[in-house]
């Protein structure tokens, strides 16, 4: 069964505010979501691909 995470739980899990994951959302730059309603929800397993594909291990890399 899958995990569906709030916005919240998201932004905890990340470390970063709500409003900046709002904006990540808003412009295409976050992570997948659903809406059901009102509801945003994450699912866990496209949080970390998200986290995974923005792994760099350079500063000069590009973004």
């Amino acid at each position: 069964m899958e995990l569906y995470l709030t916005q919240q739980e998201v932004a905890e899990h990340l470390r970063l505010s709500g409003r900046i994951l709002e904006r990540l959302r808003l412009s295409g730059a976050g992570p997948a979501y659903m809406k059901l309603g009102r509801r945003v929800l994450y699912r866990q397993v496209d949080i970390e691909a998200w986290a995974t594909g923005r792994r760099r291990t350079s500063t000069s890399e590009p973004v």
